[in-house]
């Protein structure tokens, strides 16, 4: 049983990784694209990108104050073709 556990663990661990690494690689994509390609339909439809907010969230604790926020995810065509990307390489990997 403890296997098992630990085999969804290891997954929902790779899930992560393989998420925040592809919207890391999917953003330098973006950036890139931006960069380097010329105005163009492709361009817009490649960079064109959805935003999702949310924050600020503030906590009071008396002794300690803290504010996180607001958290921004832009998710984009290459934004997914990133993770995509680090998913395939993950997959090669395990």
């Amino acid at each position: 049983m403890s296997m098992l556990l630990d085999n969804r663990n290891r997954s929902a661990s790779r899930i992560v990784w393989t998420l925040i690494l592809g919207l890391f690689l999917g953003g330098l994509l973006s950036w890139l694209s931006e960069s380097f390609l010329p105005e163009s339909a492709a361009r817009d439809f490649l960079t064109t990108s959805v935003a999702a907010a949310a924050g600020p969230l503030h906590l009071d604790l008396v002794a300690v104050s803290l504010t996180l926020g607001p958290l921004v995810l832009n998710v984009n065509v290459l934004t997914l073709v990133g993770i995509g990307l680090v998913a395939l390489i993950a997959r090669s990997w395990i």
